[in-house]
């Protein structure tokens, strides 16, 4: 009874927390301003909650289930042309399939805000967002029929040559009236245009909104991870056999964290269209895999927190705080001689490298961040503890 007291409050806790944290990001939105040095702050918040979005979507597969598939970048490719062809309005899609007769002519917000007002639009959003996800889910069930009867490397390679198929395919000229080919796709709803209208009143929501569905969408995930079926994601992981022998259904539970991954997958490829404002295939290449990859590594395989941590600190590094090396000055040190462009990945390598040389698992390893926390509080208690003793 105590304990499930205990936990209860720690999830009060957790959710005043996020609660302020989301309250914090609306205010960052309205005061500080484009021009502003601090500007920076936003782009790592917009760009780091993908991310962490999709780093934490692969630690489920990669890290709590023990699959190792290197197809996230297909699945965020779907997920991000699901949520553009749905929110394009009717006026624009002459002018964004310029060389196509387009084959869909629907927009979600466009409809629900004929019939609902302001909040039809952000419906609309919402359901092209989950309809993202669902479209990403349908390929990775398809995908996983086949795939999921192999094991370690040989998944890795069979969903990596998915993704690079799936990416070929969406740039098909004829599939042009659906995916526009190998042209962008843009004029959709993205985070620039989300403003809150309260009377003369306008409240920006352009960070808020990628960092809100990032922040549900990990939730969800800590709650599935924390269920029974994450639990039998775990035991899968540990011991195949041994699950099975439990009872647990090895062909049904893959398939489930392969396609749960795949929907939030799908989720954060919708948000990064809406940060970038654009869906083009030949953005999301092999690498972009492997960064998400890396980003897990760094964060710690089987740490959700980690995975967040992993994520902010990646794109922060590569897309702030290193920016002077390529621009001839850092620190206060003017040297275009040696600062120049390309400089900043050099050096963002080398921490890497140092990182990862210290922190074997990771900067979390395999635990979650009150976990860390309750640690450092343990040592420090007990350290006082020892001084008290040795001053007696």
């Amino acid at each position: 009874m105590i304990k499930r007291t205990e936990n209860k409050s720690k999830s009060v806790g957790a959710f005043i927390g996020i609660l302020i944290f989301l309250a914090i990001v609306v205010v960052l939105d309205q005061v500080i301003k484009p021009t502003s040095k601090m500007s920076m702050l936003l782009t790592v918040l917009q760009k780091g909650s993908v991310y962490a979005l999709a780093a934490v979507s692969m630690n489920l597969l990669n890290g709590f289930t023990g699959l190792f598939s290197l197809g996230h970048a297909g699945f965020m490719l779907i997920g991000a042309y699901t949520y553009a062809i749905f929110t394009i309005p009717s006026a624009s899609r002459t002018t964004v399939y310029q060389y196509f007769d387009p084959a869909i002519n629907i927009s979600f917000p466009e409809v629900f805000h004929n019939a609902m007002g302001p909040f039809g639009t952000v419906l609309g959003v919402a359901l092209a967002v989950i309809l993202a996800g669902l479209a990403a889910c349908f390929f990775a069930y398809l995908i996983g029929l086949p795939v999921l009867k192999l094991k370690s490397d040989y998944l890795a390679i069979a969903t990596l040559g998915f993704a690079e198929i799936i990416r070929a395919i969406f740039q098909w000229a004829k599939l042009g009236p659906i995916t526009n080919g190998s042209n962008l796709l843009k004029s959709f709803e993205r985070t620039s245009t989300f403003i809150l209208t309260i009377g003369s009143t306008q409240i920006k929501l352009a960070t808020f909104v990628p960092v809100l569905i990032a922040t549900v969408s990990i939730a969800l995930i800590v709650m599935l991870v924390n269920s029974t079926y994450g639990r039998a994601f775990k035991a899968v992981r540990d011991n195949e056999i041994a699950a099975s022998v439990m009872g647990i259904n090895l062909a049904k539970h893959k398939m489930l964290a392969f396609v749960t991954s795949s929907f939030f997958a799908g989720v954060s490829g919708a948000t990064m269209a809406m940060v970038l404002s654009i869906a083009q295939a030949s953005n999301f290449k092999v690498a972009m895999t492997y960064e998400i990859l890396l980003m897990v590594v760094l964060g710690g395989i089987g740490s959700i927190s980690g995975s967040v941590i992993g994520s902010m600190l990646f794109v922060a590094a590569s897309e702030w705080w290193l920016r002077g090396l390529d621009s001839g000055s850092f620190l206060g040190i003017n040297a275009p001689n040696v600062f120049r462009n390309g400089f900043r990945l050099v050096v963002f390598s080398v921490i890497i490298m140092v990182v990862v040389l210290f922190f074997r698992k990771g900067i979390m390893g395999d635990k979650e961040l009150p976990e860390v926390i309750r640690g450092w509080k343990a040592k420090a208690k007990s350290k006082k503890t020892k001084k008290e003793a040795a001053a007696e």
